[in-house]
């Protein structure tokens, strides 16, 4: 008997509606769905009239309950994937039970739903300097001053360098770092500049764990390719993992402060690489 397959559909983050019509067939058509909380899903299965077998699948227990999923779907049943709100594997559960899926030879399908684009902005913006932007992105939602709440809640970030990259590590929200400044600035500060990195995520890791993208390569299309890959599983599971290391090397309470602090340490040091003791 040929395996059955895993499918990770993504499910509505606000609308219930907002849901692919691939996505409400897989989910009508698999012998049983795996997912993060049942309650949450037998929701969205009655608003779309579906009815099908369900199975927990919560953090705390996926790897004892991931394989006897995976005997199900080697027994030939197909079975969907879904969590509370986004794609799985991404910020939830799944990353254990796509991994024994694929040890066993396991066929794993990912069924994407709507990207949502959402533009968090401090309390003090003023909005009508994004006006016209605002009337270019038709999908795009505009949260201002609970930008915590709107970092927690996404999949993957595009975040300016910054303290709020270290938020980002925080809440285990993969991103990629993005700055630009004037030709001028940029040319006055780079005798200045003497480290590798300018995300405070890669210099606190002192390594690249976040892409950059700075000045000549901060553009719309390279954002869209490092975006696109990093919502991947398998490249969401490894930003997660390193900044797990971002985390542990910031220690406890306080860690946006130390990592200023650190980061402040490194100026004396630029200036005097780059000859300028005044």
């Amino acid at each position: 008997m040929p395996f059955g397959k895993l499918f990770l559909v993504a499910t509505p983050i606000g609308n219930l509606s907002d849901i692919s019509e691939r996505a409400v067939k897989t989910l009508r058509e698999v012998a049983f769905i795996a997912c993060e909380d049942t309650r949450r899903t037998r929701i969205l299965l009655q608003h779309q009239g579906i009815s099908r077998e369900m199975v927990s699948l919560p953090a705390f227990d996926e790897a004892f309950r991931a394989k006897a999923i995976v005997d199900r779907i080697l027994a030939g049943q197909d079975c969907a994937l879904v969590t509370d709100a986004g794609t799985p594997g991404i910020s939830d559960p799944g990353e254990k039970l796509v991994a024994e899926a694929l040890a066993r030879d396991i066929q794993v399908l990912p069924i994407p739903g709507p990207s949502a684009f959402v533009l968090a902005l401090s309390a003090q913006t003023d909005l009508t300097q994004i006006k016209d932007l605002n009337t270019k992105l038709e999908n795009a939602k505009i949260v201002q001053g609970d930008t915590y709440n709107a970092l927690a809640a996404s999949d993957a970030a595009i975040i300016c360098s910054g303290t709020a990259t270290v938020e980002a590590a925080l809440l285990d929200v993969p991103m990629i770092v993005v700055y630009k400044v004037s030709k001028l600035t940029a040319m006055l500060a780079k005798p200045l500049i003497r480290t590798k990195f300018f995300g405070m995520v890669n210099l606190i890791a002192e390594r690249e764990v976040a892409p950059e993208l700075i000045q000549e390569t901060f553009t719309a299309e390279k954002i869209a390719w490092e975006i696109e890959t990093l919502l991947e599983p398998g490249r969401a599971a490894q930003a997660r993992a390193d900044l797990a290391e971002v985390r542990r090397r910031l220690g406890p309470p306080g860690a946006v402060e130390r990592a200023a602090e650190a980061i402040l340490a490194l100026l004396p040091k630029a200036a005097k690489g780059s000859g300028n003791d005044s």
